[in-house]
């Protein structure tokens, strides 16, 4: 099993890929849905890193992958355009999904 990022720079793609993680750089929501099609149908693909910028551009799909697939596991992680409220987002999913405030 292997990691996938999804990224909008190219900074986060190098830093990945000196940690062995490949993945693409995109741009739009279209880019996006591509990206994830192709981690969603590759077998050896476990986890999906895509970053904060990406997922604003289309939640409701990211979400939708979440909660109705049982591979790949999609992580939100920050990067030099972030906000910084991951955690935050992380809370959220976690009470919209089962109910639990954190």
């Amino acid at each position: 099993m292997r990691f996938y990022l999804i990224s909008d720079n190219v900074d986060t793609q190098v830093g990945m890929r000196l940690a062995g993680i490949e993945g693409v750089v995109v741009h739009t929501a279209q880019e996006v849905q591509k990206a994830l099609d192709y981690a969603v149908n590759q077998e050896d693909i476990a986890v999906v890193l895509i970053t904060e910028t990406l997922l604003s551009l289309c939640p409701a799909m990211v979400y939708d992958i979440k909660l109705n697939m049982r591979r790949p596991l999609i992580v939100e992680i920050p990067d030099r355009h972030g906000n910084g409220c991951t955690k935050d987002t992380i809370t959220r999913y976690v009470r919209e999904a089962i109910g639990v405030k954190i």
